[in-house]
């Protein structure tokens, strides 16, 4: 480290950097300091070095540029899906420690690249998986630890929404991004669900492609898209079998015709019990049940996550604060990210599955499933 305190470039300073990252890390200023933006859109990058770099804080068009820097420790990457890769593995063998934001790559060649990367670098790099830290997440993983739900061999990973079509950017793009709601939402829910079971060995993925409501953007709450535009799914859904037999079943969609929608959120059935997420975790009025069968009766119990007195709650940490602190102190202190790169790895090798069986309409076997 150039010093206690740790030096972050920013590359991409989009939608996500600015409703995420930057403004995690702008209340961490005691573990890190950004000192760099880098953007193809210079005004994006010049207007985020004024709101939340120091005042040396450098601006640069060309990431090559930044990473030239050596007083620069991380580099968070926060571009459209398809610069994820080379970008990563750049800031890797540049010497920078790296946080990506979701998903890993936009295929699991591009990911294995930048897991290589990181072996053979010796630097950090993790994945901007921010459900994790929510509180609800908390509670569900170490109740999965603890062996609360036995052996659990089921899950569904939910990501639903009626009429969510995000409208700016390039998130419509296929070639920017790689696909639609099932890399963009779908691998926060497969993400969680993975973890919970803590079962990273995927055997065989099967999974149902549709492009069916591109058109249709009455009702959309950030407003109507050009269709002409629209190039990945609407919706998308995969049925994961494991290597020892357990399956998940991932449902995720930007607009689909139903009620009840449910995003990064999951269900659980085990031998002794199981739990489901409900409500809205990401608003912070997320429910987190737990079912088993106790004293000849089947029994439901709610887990309270938050403190439950008026006021008490409302200055509790955003799971991208909590990400962001995770990150930094794992560097400071040469511990473990909490989100793997081989765990993101497994992510992206089964969103890449589901596409790929949707497109061929078979059954894809998955070979290359190791994890460390």
């Amino acid at each position: 480290m150039s010093s206690a305190k740790l030096k972050i470039g920013i590359i991409g300073c989009g939608g996500i950097a600015n409703q995420k990252h930057m403004p995690s890390l702008a209340k961490l200023t005691h573990l890190g300091e950004m000192v760099a933006f880098c953007d193809i859109v210079e005004e994006r990058a010049v207007k985020a070095a004024k709101e939340f770099g120091t005042e040396q804080a450098k601006v640069y068009l060309d990431y090559k540029e930044l990473l030239q820097d050596e007083s620069i420790d991380v580099i968070h990457v926060l571009t459209p899906n398809l610069q994820h890769s080379f970008i990563t593995v750049a800031a890797l063998e540049a010497g920078k420690h790296v946080m990506c934001e979701k998903p890993m790559a936009i295929n699991s060649i591009e990911a294995k690249k930048m897991l290589e990367a990181s072996k053979r670098t010796g630097r950090k790099l993790t994945i901007g998986y921010q459900n994790r830290f929510r509180d609800d997440s908390q509670v569900l993983y170490k109740a999965c630890r603890h062996g609360e739900f036995g052996d659990i061999y089921m899950a569904k990973a939910h990501a639903l929404r009626r009429r969510g079509v995000p409208t700016w950017g390039v998130f419509t793009d296929k070639e920017q991004q790689g696909g639609g709601p099932l890399i963009d939402i779908g691998t926060h829910a497969l993400d969680l669900s993975l973890w919970f079971m803590d079962n990273y060995k995927p055997k065989s993925v099967t999974g149902s492609v549709f492009h069916k409501l591109g058109d249709k953007f009455e009702g959309n709450i950030f407003g109507p898209w050009d269709p002409k535009s629209y190039e990945v799914e609407d919706s998308a859904f995969g049925f994961i079998k494991m290597e020892n037999g357990a399956t998940i079943f991932l449902e995720c969609a930007w607009a689909l015709n139903i009620t009840d929608t449910r995003e990064a959120m999951t269900t659980l059935c085990g031998t002794e019990g199981g739990a489901e997420m409900k409500g809205s975790p990401a608003m912070g009025k997320g429910e987190l049940v737990f079912n088993s069968a106790k004293f000849g009766k089947l029994v439901e119990t709610k887990a309270t996550t938050g403190g439950g007195i008026a006021y008490f709650d409302a200055g509790a940490e955003d799971p991208g604060v909590k990400e962001a602190r995770q990150w930094l102190e794992s560097i400071l202190q040469d511990t473990e990210p909490l989100v793997k790169p081989e765990q993101a790895y497994v992510v992206t090798q089964i969103l890449e599955a589901i596409y790929e069986s949707a497109k061929t309409g078979k059954t894809i076997e998955i070979a290359d499933r190791s994890v460390e």
